[in-house]
């Protein structure tokens, strides 16, 4: 049953340039596909289009794009077709080579690990470093304790550790 559009088109594009990135880097680190990340993409800014919420601030719009494209991310995880396909395409990162110290940096070997991390971790590890989140506002995208949220923050470090020294990889 197709959905009415109750947005214009102006708030739409307007908030496809605020956001979309940040709806884009927060699906591809969730799903590790372009496509998939894609599909999300814009399954967020259709629901977008469709639901009449009002938002109270730019904040609040942010985080329920936010939320909106975690959840869609679990519910294509959990698909019929990626529990019994596999995807062809591998995710590159184009990255800097040197981090701010003018050091060699080993990012892609970081965000290998990450993508390795349960989604519960990987989610939150995206909004605190990626998009500069607060626990807080994590929380309230999140729909937990801010506590709770450093608490996983805190479990996703040592599973990173973990990872990265299995692998032999230094950051």
């Amino acid at each position: 049953m197709p959905r009415e559009v109750v947005r214009s088109d102006a708030f739409i594009k307007a908030t496809m340039r605020n956001h979309g990135t940040a709806v884009f880097r927060l699906a591809i680190s969730q799903t590790g596909s372009k496509a998939d990340a894609e599909d999300v993409y814009q399954d967020v800014f259709i629901a977008l289009a469709c639901c009449d919420t009002n938002f109270k601030d730019a904040e609040h719009l942010k985080a329920w794009l936010l939320r909106t494209t975690i959840n869609r991310c679990r519910d294509l995880s959990r698909s019929w077709w990626k529990r019994r396909g596999s995807s062809l395409e591998t995710l590159t990162l184009d990255l800097p080579d040197k981090d701010a110290n003018g050091e060699a940096a080993n990012y892609e070997a970081l965000w290998k690990a990450v993508r390795k991390l349960p989604e519960r971790y990987r989610a939150l590890v995206h909004l605190r470093y990626v998009e500069e989140m607060t626990c807080e506002q994590i929380a309230d995208i999140t729909d937990t304790n801010a506590s709770t949220v450093r608490t996983r923050l805190s479990r996703a470090h040592q599973k990173l550790r973990t990872l990265l020294e299995e692998s032999n990889e230094t950051i």
